[in-house]
């Protein structure tokens, strides 16, 4: 082959490889985003991803938890109490799908707190949050329109929500507008209540046998919580019906 055909060779095919570069480059580091640091379970790797904005600190007991409870769950809502009501504290995730599929504004109870929720209970007629994780149950239309009932899976802790009616719903004290007016959320009897906008999506994304976990640093419930100190998170324990 005369020398000007093999240089023009060359020169053609060299592009084509540098092409194929940054395509390589990309898979190689999707990889290594996708592998946990060390110390650092997978599924709490795989929230810190979706949900950069989040608490870490939240997400991390909220994998906790879930890993305890139930290791195969496709969908998580966590809410996160030690944020002002003013700024988005509960996001919702697809983890099968690897997706963030909401973030939004959540109110707490009249008697948590004002801009802030500062205490909580599992006292019926207490008008305050509870937290822990808590699994859904089925949706329904009642007074507050369409609403999903949750089941409290820690005693002591939320184990009464389905008695104090403590359900996701929409509320129109619950918007940016509201914010402005009045410099926080309306705030609800105990139930984490949400934009009317999105009631039914989110509703129908957790409904029947997904999870919720209400983060707030207390002490109490840090120290006891079942979920938290689950003997060997990887275990296949699951949260008795």
């Amino acid at each position: 082959m005369p020398s000007y055909l093999r240089t023009s060779t060359v020169i053609v095919s060299l592009p084509l490889a540098l092409l194929s570069l940054p395509l390589q480059a990309t898979s190689y580091f999707s990889q290594v985003a996708s592998t946990p640091p060390l110390g650092v379970s997978p599924l709490h790797h795989q929230l810190l991803q979706l949900a950069p904005s989040a608490t870490p600190e939240a997400l991390r007991l909220a994998a906790q938890s879930l890993s305890c409870a139930d290791p195969s769950a496709e969908r998580l809502a966590v809410i996160d109490y030690s944020l002002p009501s003013t700024e988005p504290r509960m996001w919702v995730f697809d983890l099968h799908q690897h997706r963030l599929l909401f973030e939004e504004l959540v109110s707490h109870g009249q008697g948590s707190g004002d801009k802030l929720a500062e205490v909580f209970s599992n006292t019926p007629e207490s008008y305050q949050s509870s937290i822990g994780l808590f699994r859904t149950m089925n949706s329904y239309y009642g007074r507050n329109g369409y609403s999903l009932r949750l089941e409290g899976l820690e005693p002591e802790v939320n184990d009464l929500a389905f008695e104090r009616a403590i359900v996701i719903h929409g509320a129109d004290y619950v918007s940016e507008e509201f914010i402005l007016q009045t410099g926080r959320l309306g705030r609800s009897h105990g139930c984490p209540a949400v934009r009317e906008e999105v009631t039914y999506p989110l509703i129908d994304s957790l409904k029947e046998d997904q999870y919720v976990f209400a983060y707030y640093p207390d002490e109490e419930w840090l120290a006891t919580s079942q979920f938290l100190r689950c003997p060997g998170v990887n275990d296949t324990h699951v949260a008795q019906r």
